[in-house]
């Protein structure tokens, strides 16, 4: 039996989540929808679904799961409206940007005793799932110090940052994301330094494009994040996890492992270029992940509180950059 979904957004990352459910077995798009109803039409041409109005979809008896891809904004009010309609529901980060609204949307989540899973990919890239497996395995012993590298290519286009939320709470939250999801504690302290580096027309639009965070748990374990908006050289994702018995990372992918030598000195192939092709198995596990969850009734992983923690520590983000300091978490 295949897991009926609809598809709200057919942006760049509605169309990403549809690849990736036509290469998923059991899982079967059947319906989209989008405030631009051509963009609707081209994805539900090339992937052989219907388009529907959201409450259509939402209040179909054919669907059994809807994917929440349309802007921040929207995620809260349909996520409920899905909760409400008996629907399974997976979300793209972040739920919202303001926490007092997560924490009400997840109030009718809990209420409706919904299924939620928040769209944090790189929890599911192979590479990253491996360092996990092997500090779940104990090859670094204690997990003392974990390094993420995050750069992309090149800065969005300008009017997406005045929308985004910022650095922090649209970049830096999948960072967050896998900080906790590594150092295996919780963080009680942020502490983040930024500047205007690479566009200086994010600055006027009060946003930041570089910057490091340091966050540190109740046992002093430590994770240390380092982003940019532009690496000429490709998008650049990086993780290293340091342990009391040694060390495990995972480097950056590229397209073919062949490197060249000669006179000229020694040549690789060039990093992929952005999330959409880099992450691309990461997007059909994920989506994997949430069939086999709903299909067995088991929890979700990542979670709505999963978002949410990920929110807080993009909040204590901007309060440490404006104050200059460290800030607990409460």
């Amino acid at each position: 039996m295949s897991l009926r979904l609809g598809l709200l957004g057919a942006g760049r990352i509605g169309k990403v989540h549809a690849g990736a459910i036509a290469s998923t077995p059991g899982a079967k798009l059947v319906a989209v929808a989008d405030a631009f109803p051509k963009a609707a039409e081209a994805l539900a041409a090339s992937s052989g679904a219907e388009v529907r109005s959201v409450d259509a979809i939402m209040n179909g008896a054919d669907i059994d799961a809807v994917l929440i891809t349309t802007p921040t904004d929207l995620h809260a009010g349909m996520i409920e409206q899905a909760a409400k309609a008996g629907k399974a529901i997976f979300c793209e980060k972040p739920i919202d940007l303001d926490v007092a609204r997560v924490r009400a949307c997840l109030e009718v989540v809990a209420e409706r005793k919904a299924s939620l899973m928040v769209g944090f990919n790189r929890r599911f890239d192979p590479n990253f799932m491996e360092v996990r497996r092997q500090i779940d395995a104990g090859a670094v012993g204690v997990v003392e110090m974990v390094s993420i590298t995050s750069r992309d290519p090149g800065p969005p286009p300008i009017d997406y940052i005045g929308r985004s939320g910022g650095l922090f709470r649209d970049m830096t939250i999948h960072d967050f994301d896998m900080a906790r999801w590594l150092l295996g504690e919780e963080p009680v302290s942020v502490f983040a330094a930024a500047s205007n580096l690479v566009d200086p027309a994010i600055g006027k639009a009060g946003d930041v494009d570089s910057a490091s965070v340091i966050l540190t748990t109740a046992s002093g374990r430590i994770a240390q994040i380092s982003n940019s908006r532009r690496a000429t050289y490709g998008y650049d994702q990086r993780i290293e996890v340091h342990g009391s018995k040694g060390l495990v990372s995972a480097e950056n992918v590229r397209a073919t492992t062949v490197e060249v030598a000669n006179g000229d000195g020694y040549r690789r192939e060039p990093l992929l270029d952005f999330f959409m092709t880099r992450y691309t198995q990461a997007y059909a596990n994920e989506i994997g992940a949430f069939l086999k969850a709903v299909e067995g009734g088991l929890p979700m992983n990542p979670s709505g509180d999963d978002g949410l923690k990920a929110l807080v520590l993009a909040d204590a983000a901007v309060r440490s950059l404006r104050e200059k300091r460290a800030v607990e978490i409460g």
